[in-house]
């Protein structure tokens, strides 16, 4: 039998080779598998800084939980930033020409860091004032608002790890990113116990050992994260200029002043995305004021069960980010039936891994709850929030994963749009009209309502292939 590699199986994209099925499905396979690792090490991670902030007590873990939407938004402008470069990357692979993709490589790491430091002074700037603006009670918005702005001061760290993880993901290379994922979930464990906790003594065969600890509570763990993030994207950037064979900066020359072309490409692409992270995360800072007057139980078990919902999501993201790569250099080889068929099958497979998680999530509530805070009310009130998002699940990874297809065809603006209504027509109004009668169950059942008409209708954008319009047809048999 004849055994392919992940490269080998590329080079048939970008060499306009004919690929059967069963390499078509082993290609996505070979690209989802390392991505879905780095992104449950990712929520290894997660777990892990709920779990440790969980011990501290409510009015910590809801201190964290009240900006945690916040911050996805300033993640989520930092991703869609990147991605306006890095799409353009996988389509300059999918046509061979490598060394475009490295002038986008060296224009894109000014681009983005010059827009990180700008990103940074506006967060830094708000910090103070935003768990109050949030309607967070005066017992938690001092931890909160420190918690957020140590994220902030970490923002062009994210920012170049984003470009970087998407730049060597676009080239077809999950393996380091995947690796170096796991690398900082390690690492996060390490400094949170060292900064969240004080010193712990304990005693084996008589002999008294001490660990050490700065007993810093809320911002130790911010300051955990932050520096375990800032490790890893060090070395991924190191990794991406140095040692990537696509793209490595010293096999040529090249000017790092953004050219106007490439940043009209990258607004082009990046600027829909970003949008929808801000329509997006704007509705879930109004969820987060919405559940809010429910109290500190409410607030608590609300960010844990996020928290344990993304065990089930983030496959699905490993999926999605293997679509963008495969659908990405397909559109550049200008391969409209290979196109088609990975975004079908990536899709595919999204909703059977999500779903089965699914299940997982809705068998393993009490026990997810239970890691991560020994409160029972808050243990109590997240298994039934749990239960209910987890028959979403399946239609959640059709609107995950066919929206990675369209940003890998450079189609975003649509989308945006779709995400946009699902949200703020559905979820917000259900979430309105619920939350009085049935508290943050009512929420919930909004949110998986709501997630259930998003994937219906990405399935049938999916479907239409409006999104291909660029690609040239194929050709008629006589």
């Amino acid at each position: 039998m004849i055994h392919f590699t992940t490269d080998d199986l590329l080079a048939k994209i970008r060499g306009g080779q004919s690929m059967t099925t069963r390499e078509q499905i082993l290609l996505a396979a070979q690209l989802s598998l390392p991505a879905m690792l780095a992104q449950l090490s990712s929520i290894v991670m997660q777990y892990i800084d709920a779990a440790m902030v969980g011990r501290l007590g409510a009015d910590e873990a809801a201190s964290v939980g009240l900006v945690a939407t916040s911050l996805w938004l300033f993640g989520g402008i930092c991703s869609a930033v990147a991605t306006g470069f890095s799409v353009q990357v996988a389509h300059h692979i999918g046509a061979n020409q490598m060394a475009q993709a490295r002038g986008v490589l060296r224009q894109a790491l000014v681009a983005c860091l010059a827009f990180a430091l700008i990103l940074t002074a506006g967060g830094v700037a708000v910090s103070g004032a935003l768990p109050v603006w949030l309607g967070g009670h005066p017992g938690i918005t001092a931890n909160a608002s420190n918690y957020f702005l140590i994220f902030m001061l970490g923002i062009p760290f994210l920012m170049i790890e984003f470009l970087a993880g998407g730049m060597l993901r676009c080239s077809g290379n999950m393996r380091v990113p995947s690796m170096l994922g796991v690398l900082m979930c390690v690492l996060d464990v390490l400094f949170n116990f060292l900064f969240i906790f004080p010193d712990h003594h304990f005693a084996i065969g008589g002999t008294t050992f001490t660990l050490p600890g700065l007993g810093l509570g809320v911002v130790g763990a911010a300051m955990g994260t932050i520096l375990a993030e800032v490790v890893v994207c060090l070395m991924m950037l190191y990794y991406l200029v140095m040692r990537s064979q696509e793209l490595r900066l010293n096999q040529d020359r090249g000017s790092y002043r953004p050219q106007r072309e490439c940043l009209r490409k990258a607004f082009n692409i990046g600027a829909p995305i970003g949008l929808q992270h801000i329509i997006m995360n704007v509705a879930q800072v109004v969820l987060t004021v919405i559940v809010a007057p429910l109290g500190s139980i409410a607030i608590a078990a609300n960010a844990f069960a996020v928290t344990a919902e993304s065990m089930c999501y983030m496959p699905g993201v490993g999926v999605e980010e293997a679509a963008t790569t495969l659908v990405g250099q397909s559109v550049g080889a200008q391969r409209r039936d290979l196109t088609r068929r990975f975004a079908r099958i990536t899709v595919g497979m999204g909703m059977l891994v999500m779903g089965a998680m699914g299940v997982l999530l809705y068998v393993g509530a009490p026990a997810i709850m239970g890691l991560m805070t020994p409160v029972h009310e808050v243990v109590e009130l997240g298994v039934q929030v749990l239960r209910i998002e987890a028959f979403a699940e399946p239609l959640f990874a059709a609107a995950m994963v066919t929206y990675g297809v369209f940003v890998g065809a450079g189609d975003t603006m649509t989308p945006c749009w779709m995400n946009a209504i699902s949200m703020w027509a559905v979820r917000l109004t259900l979430a309105a009209v619920l939350v009085g009668s049935m508290g943050l169950a009512g929420v919930w059942t909004a949110m998986c309502i709501e997630l259930c008409f998003r994937g219906g209708i990405f399935l049938v954008r999916l479907f239409s292939e409006r999104w291909m319009k660029d690609l040239p047809p194929e050709p008629q048999l006589e």
